[in-house]
């Protein structure tokens, strides 16, 4: 099932206060990057993160993105929007220290 163009504006509604977060459509999803750093993306309507040693903290649920993938973090929408910003934050620097 590829994402809704829909949800992809819902999520980039809620990462608007972060600069340079930039999208690539692949295959009926959506790859998200923040300063030229693929850090997620979204996929079946779920957004889910990269996993990170920087990232662990926030103890999310991790979920297959596609068949065949790494597991990401299923990011909750409970989040507000600070903690959302903190959280694409550390997971690209977390992803730099790779």
């Amino acid at each position: 099932m590829a994402s809704s163009e829909e949800f992809k504006n819902y999520v980039l509604d809620r990462l608007n206060l972060l600069e340079n977060i930039t999208y690539r459509k692949m295959m009926g999803e959506y790859l998200l990057y923040y300063n030229g750093v693929y850090f997620g993306g979204i996929y079946d309507d779920r957004f889910m993160v990269k996993m990170t040693q920087t990232n662990e903290k926030y103890h999310m649920e991790e979920e297959l993105p596609y068949d065949s993938a790494k597991p990401m973090y299923l990011v909750s929408e409970s989040l507000s929007k600070e903690e959302l910003i903190r959280l694409v934050q550390e997971t690209v620097s977390g992803l730099q220290k790779q």
